[in-house]
């Protein structure tokens, strides 16, 4: 019963088989989940590979155990009446008359593979070749790969070409920590791993790509988070003689077709909505549509107040349903969280019947202010009014916080709702100067009405910068780019870039722009966030076959570690240990 001289390893996947292949003689391969005694004579092995779990009765005497990798050859047959699994889309058929061959024996594995595994993550990591056979991690795995595939062909659909960019490249003007990889043959210099493929594919359009993208491996030495790690793949695209409109088009047309590849089902068109728009309504440029909970401006309804806490530029509110209920002292942590995010203050109120207001604020109110607070925000009885009085950005940005902290449902669970948010400022904050700093990057066209602006109140100026945004993520980022060097040279003005700057910092794009660049604009959107989302998945990490704890360390192979001495030698770089404290 341990040996089988089949030519054909396997026959069929375990997870494939059913009721109608009852009859069947068939050969398969896995793990073994699990080894269940059933009496002197026969045991059940439940058998595993990424298809699924199939059980089969095989002879006491044969020593398997778990995670032994072992081919079955058997028949398929119902189970008999009152054993049928419905746990299992195999649960009404088994695998009898069974001979098993051992292809491996295994050590026992650090954790369950199963989904109610509790091992901690840096052991999962340790061990990530053991934790990807786990059904949930093969699920992640392959519905990103499918969402992989129906990018690329709603792409290749829509006229784009493929094109890989270099992963050794120069410095890109984006703003985040980039990794440096020493020359071996230019010592003292260095390579820069892309932060994206940003100038490359801009380049690509000066060169008559017309429309181009790719699947992008994209690195930054940022600190890590939920939704980030040092690597990520972002679908990259751009095109030439294309407006915002159509670069949103095919971005959705990509997007929607990778979310009915996952989920079966195809959504809406994605809605749209500017900046300043998301900003007054929900707060962030990263709305979260999936609840309620809109600010509401309640400016006008203190306009003759007395009161001293709502003498203010803006007065914006939210109402939270059920918040009526909340403690005092979770109250008091809600208003030291909008302290600690810029705000003076926190006001609050509970609805009680009637409706009537109560709070520490309530008395010095007039009737007809309570009446025009309840009547904006909508509040009933049970629910609670928090108010925050203050410059406009920080009142919005800090009920936006506050809504998502008390509102959000996990980034992956409830519907799935996207929309693009456009008409980003075209500047945002000032430098250490006083210079306007980009709120893209320097290459993003402003409106052409708004051109003039850059003169008299570059705070005022839109970019056709566009994001999307899914349950709070931001999926990605895109613009129309500058490609006339009359409007490059007066953003770069406005930066304070000089033209030698400009010259060692973008020389190789702008003299490329001397050469007919097209009017252009492109996208690239975060793959790993979208995978995650789809999958029900709160982290990235999840969707990653292979990612590095919150520290950037790798459990797995102790990446990252020091290199010997010759090889230091021999890049030329001395290794300098700081000083300690």
């Amino acid at each position: 019963m341990t040996q089988n001289q089949s030519t054909t390893l396997r026959t069929h996947l375990c997870g494939v088989l059913r009721a109608g292949d009852a009859g069947t003689t068939v050969r398969l391969c896995g793990w073994v989940g699990r080894r269940r005694e059933h009496g002197e004579h026969l045991a059940f092995v439940d058998l595993r590979d990424h298809s699924g779990i199939i059980q089969c009765v095989i002879d006491n005497s044969v020593d398997v155990r778990s995670e032994w990798v072992i081919a079955v050859t058997g028949t398929v047959r119902p189970r008999p009446d009152g054993t049928v699994n419905p746990g299992l889309d195999t649960g009404e058929i088994e695998i009898g008359d069974c001979t098993v061959e051992v292809l491996n024996e295994a050590e026992p594995p650090p954790f369950p593979v199963d989904d109610r595994t509790d091992a901690d993550e840096p052991v999962r990591l340790r061990y990530r070749y053991v934790d990807l056979r786990r059904p949930r991690m093969q699920r992640n795995l392959r519905l990103r790969a499918r969402v992989n595939a129906a990018i690329r062909a709603a792409m290749d659909r829509q006229g784009f070409c493929e094109v890989e960019t270099p992963l050794l490249w120069a410095p890109t003007p984006e703003g985040s920590r980039e990794f440096s990889v020493p020359a071996r043959l230019h010592h003292g210099s260095f390579y820069a791993l892309p932060q994206s493929p940003q100038l490359a594919k801009q380049l690509l359009m000066v060169g008559g790509v017309d429309r181009y993208y790719q699947i992008a491996r994209c690195l930054r030495d940022e600190d890590l988070r939920a939704d980030r790690q040092f690597e990520f793949t972002q679908l990259d695209m751009e095109a030439s003689f294309a407006t915002q409109d159509d670069v949103m088009g095919f971005v959705t047309e990509a997007v929607l077709n990778a979310a009915e590849a996952a989920t079966g089902e195809r959504p809406p068109d994605i809605a749209r909505m500017t900046w300043a728009d998301a900003l007054d309504r929900y707060g962030t440029d990263k709305p979260d549509l999936r609840f309620a909970m809109e600010l509401v401006d309640l400016t006008a309804a203190f306009a003759d107040t007395g009161v001293k806490a709502f003498a203010a530029p803006v007065v914006k509110a939210i109402g939270v349903p059920g918040g009526a209920s909340f403690t005092r002292s979770r109250l008091d942590q809600l208003t030291e969280q909008a302290k600690r995010a810029g705000a003076s203050g926190l006001a609050w109120f509970r609805v009680t019947a009637g409706p009537a207001l109560e709070g520490p604020l309530d008395r010095f109110l007039s009737e007809s202010e309570r009446g025009r607070v309840l009547e904006k925000t909508g509040a009933g009885e049970g629910d609670l009014i928090l108010a925050v009085a203050d410059v406009y950005r920080t009142a919005c940005t800090v009920l936006g916080m506050l809504r998502n902290a008390l509102g959000s449902p996990p980034v992956g669970q409830g519907p799935h709702r996207y929309v693009w948010v456009t008409d980003f400022p075209m500047f945002d904050g000032v430098d250490a100067s006083g210079n306007p700093q980009a709120a893209h990057h320097p290459f993003t066209m402003p409106y052409a009405e708004d051109l003039p602006l850059l003169d008299s109140d570059p705070a005022a100026v839109r970019s056709q910068a566009y994001d999307l945004v899914l349950n709070g993520w931001e999926l990605g980022s895109g613009s129309v780019r500058i490609h006339r060097s009359d409007i490059q040279s007066k953003v770069f003005a406005t930066l304070g870039i000089t033209d030698a700057d400009a010259e060692a910092r973008f020389g190789f794009l702008l003299g490329a722009f001397r050469y007919g660049a097209p009017p252009h604009a492109g996208f690239a959107f975060g793959i790993d966030r979208l995978a995650a989302i789809l999958a029900g998945e709160e982290n990235i990490r999840e969707v990653i076959a292979y990612p590095k704890t919150q520290s950037g360390a790798d459990p797995l192979t102790g990446a990252p570690s020091p290199l010997p001495a010759a090889t230091l030698a021999e890049l030329g770089i001395r290794v300098v240990v700081p000083p300690g404290p």
